[in-house]
């Protein structure tokens, strides 16, 4: 319990404490869009195939 206390006190602990929160909140925010545009690619991908083999 010490160790929190000391750590709420410290600033430069608070401050490293809010930089790994906000970068976690950033890859939190890639993933989700990494995710989102590798399904629109995909399903471009996708598209381009069924019309290629339309043609064919």
């Amino acid at each position: 319990m010490k160790f929190f206390k000391k750590l709420v006190r410290n600033t430069k602990a608070a401050t490293a404490i809010e930089y790994g929160l906000i970068a976690a909140l950033i890859a939190v925010a890639g993933i989700t869009v990494m995710g989102n545009v590798g399904t629109s690619v995909s399903n471009t991908f996708e598209k381009v195939d069924s019309g290629l083999k339309k043609a064919s």
